[in-house]
């Protein structure tokens, strides 16, 4: 039941909810697809090697958990530097000059 309680609160944020099984292999265009990426900058990723894929003739193939891992830790990056941003407006009083 747990599983279900965690999709509708994703779900209620607004959020897509995917399933896909353990090991499923996705092209590069569905790896950008789920990263909400352009699949130029999706290679480009790959190239720089920053999410492993196999190479099956001359298509990329990436694993799900491989895509699914880099989105989390971009994901928390991006939440720790909006943070971050927050914080220096803050003590800056960014916020205070624009209420005047």
């Amino acid at each position: 039941m747990h599983v279900l309680e965690r999709v509708a609160e994703v779900m209620a944020r607004g959020d897509s909810v995917t399933v896909v099984p353990v090991g499923q292999e996705v092209t590069t265009q569905q790896a950008a697809d789920l990263l909400q990426v352009s699949r130029q900058y999706l290679v480009r990723l790959l190239d720089e090697k920053r999410i492993p894929f196999a190479k099956t003739g001359k298509h990329r193939r990436l694993r799900i958990e491989d895509v699914l891992s880099f989105k989390q830790t971009r994901d928390r990056d991006r939440r720790a530097g909006m943070r971050s941003l927050t914080r220096l407006t803050e003590e800056l009083g960014g916020y205070e000059s624009e209420l005047a």
